[in-house]
């Protein structure tokens, strides 16, 4: 890795207040464990979490004349994989850090990693960044997966790509639920058509009466449909020709939060592939 800029110290102060914060930051364990793994001198392991933290990475990035062990901090704290329990933690603190590091023109990925962006000066700028639509869409209690799934983009207030990503999300959660492949209009018909068997790789309900099946093509057509209006489009067509307004991409994102949590609660039946 290129050398990163050292942080400036009020930048360093606020990362390790987010990390290691109290009541729901990184426990003492967890910090020392982390530390010797990165091969960082832990010089005041008795001190409070933040302070203890902070004067580790301060005391390194001074000897390295850098701040390359305070970025591989952070993002061996923030990988994903070590969250998996609680998705919810990851998204609050990364929506932390990334008002924090906006001003040193970094951000959190959601992969974990940090990447360049240009940096803020104000802190309304950082606010705006990580952002308004995220308190829209906690209002309206918003899928984890569609946050999730769009989250990069929601920082830079880019709807095209927030719409492009949620349908994509709705795409993936239908291949990992039935192994199926494919995309789009194909893949939801595979996934949720009854067919010549009557019987869909994945049913909404029971499929016992006129209106179970009813229920299970409408919200069959409600896929295809959010496929055919916004993937298909935003998948091909210039990113300055697409014009899609705030209040539009949030009322798709809660089309596809709905559509999320139908399959989330879709029974996954004996049909082979």
């Amino acid at each position: 890795m290129a050398a990163v800029p050292a942080f400036e110290l009020s930048v360093l102060e606020r990362i390790c207040d987010v990390l290691a914060a109290t009541d729901d930051g990184l426990t003492g364990t967890e910090i020392a464990k982390l530390l010797s793994q990165l091969a960082i001198s832990d010089p005041m392991p008795t001190m409070t979490k933040r302070k203890r933290l902070f004067e580790a990475l301060k005391q390194r990035q001074e000897r390295d004349r850098c701040a390359n062990n305070a970025v591989a901090f952070i993002q061996e704290a923030m990988k994903p994989v070590r969250h998996t329990g609680s998705p919810g933690w990851f998204d609050y603190k990364r929506e932390q850090l990334n008002k924090i590091l906006s001003f040193a023109g970094f951000e959190l990925t959601e992969r974990g990693t940090l990447q360049s962006c240009s940096a803020v000066k104000t802190l309304s700028e950082a606010e705006s960044r990580a952002n308004r639509l995220r308190a829209d869409l906690s209002k309206r209690g918003v899928h984890h997966d569609v946050l999730r799934a769009c989250r990069a983009e929601l920082l830079q207030q880019n709807y095209f790509h927030v719409v492009l990503e949620a349908t994509k999300s709705i795409a993936q959660k239908l291949r990992d639920r039935t192994a199926l492949t494919g995309d789009g209009a194909e893949l939801a018909n595979a996934a949720l058509a009854l067919g010549k068997k009557g019987m869909p790789f994945l049913a909404f309900n029971s499929l016992q009466t006129d209106s179970e099946i009813s229920e299970q093509n409408g919200l069959l057509n409600l896929i295809k449909g959010l496929f055919g209006t916004f993937r298909n489009p935003t998948a091909h067509a210039p990113k300055i020709s697409w014009n899609m307004s705030e209040p539009d991409a949030l009322d798709l994102l809660t089309m596809a939060s709905f559509i999320h949590r139908r399959l989330d609660t879709a029974a996954r039946t004996p049909r082979q592939i």
